[in-house]
């Protein structure tokens, strides 16, 4: 692994203070998004993992600042935070680190600016959010406030050229980012049932016999309902994951080895959804951490093995 310093001299930042905020903002994400820090230190090009991490420490903050308190609280909130992000970026100054970090990030890689301002305008839906009447709900959520959440990292690593290859990395990311936030809805289905919401639309739960109520206050007679709802949706993910396989090649070499072990330990995760089944109202899932550290530790060897293959015939020609 690199050493932190030399990424921040390879991405070209060398003031002082600068360097303090993505120290900042690498602690914060070491320190919230282990499995998401390990990918980023071990499988991407030294160069980018500032960028990456200022916009995984980003996100990070601002979901953490709209998800807790009253609806009318968080959507304050969130107004004082985009005036604040704007301002930075505009700016290029701020009293938040975060902030400071992602402003010069998005100086570095333009294309983000876009996103974050997509990001913030989907966050109001999330303050909003309580649940899900129909599939297309769900579907806008996804479009407003998942997609371009993820782009925030995604938008680095995608191809610029040619165009078609662009757009077919950006339909790919939209169909990952669905498969991974139906995960996440049915993984966080304990947490958020207890919070008084759901994430799977009504309309899925009475195709099933099942209503809001039934989840928030289980009982004995709506488990195997709730089991068969968890394959049937698990089924749906696993298609989205498989249409998702071939996105490595759009994009390129030195960063495949990253977005193989991302889509890998989704994954894992969704194998451990199917495993806990009607019992996720009890126990949360994931991918479990010795799995997901096997599959970056292995992918970070191919990717040094490939390294030193082309090194070796670059020496050659």
């Amino acid at each position: 692994m690199t050493r932190w310093s030399t990424a921040l001299t390879e991405a070209g930042i060398s003031n002082p203070s600068l360097r303090q905020d993505y120290e900042a903002q690498r602690r914060l994400v070491r320190r919230f998004k282990v499995q998401e820090f390990l990918a980023v230190r071990l499988l991407l090009p030294p160069r980018l993992q500032p960028s990456v991490i200022a916009a995984v420490a980003f996100m990070h903050e601002t979901d953490r600042r709209i998800d807790v308190g009253e609806m009318a609280t968080r959507r304050n909130t969130l107004h004082s935070w985009g005036q604040q992000v704007r301002e930075a970026m505009e700016h290029g100054t701020s009293e938040q680190p975060t902030l400071r970090a992602l402003a010069d990030t998005t100086q570095r890689h333009p294309q983000l600016s876009t996103y974050v301002q997509n990001f913030l305008d989907g966050a109001r839906l999330e303050a909003d959010w309580t649940g899900f009447e129909a599939e297309s709900d769900f579907q806008a959520y996804v479009d407003t406030y998942s997609y371009p959440a993820f782009m925030l990292t995604a938008s680095l690593v995608a191809p610029t050229a040619p165009a078609k290859r662009a757009e077919a990395f950006e339909r790919g990311c939209r169909t990952l980012i669905e498969a991974m936030q139906r995960t996440d809805f049915l993984a966080d289905l304990s947490e958020d049932a207890a919070q008084g919401r759901i994430g799977i639309p009504r309309t899925e739960l009475a195709h099933f016999g099942l209503e809001v109520d039934d989840l928030l206050h289980p009982s004995s007679t709506s488990a195997p309902a709730l089991e068969q709802l968890v394959q049937a949706q698990a089924r749906t993910i696993g298609a989205g994951l498989s249409a998702c396989r071939n996105l490595p090649d759009l994009v390129t070499v030195e960063h495949q080895p990253f977005l193989r072990a991302f889509i890998r330990v989704q994954e894992l995760q969704l194998e451990d959804v199917q495993r806990k089944g009607g019992k996720l109202l009890h126990e949360e899932a994931g991918a479990l951490k010795p799995a997901a550290l096997k599959v970056l530790l292995r992918h970070y060897l191919t990717a040094r093995k490939q390294q030193h293959r082309r090194r070796r015939q670059r020496r050659r020609q």
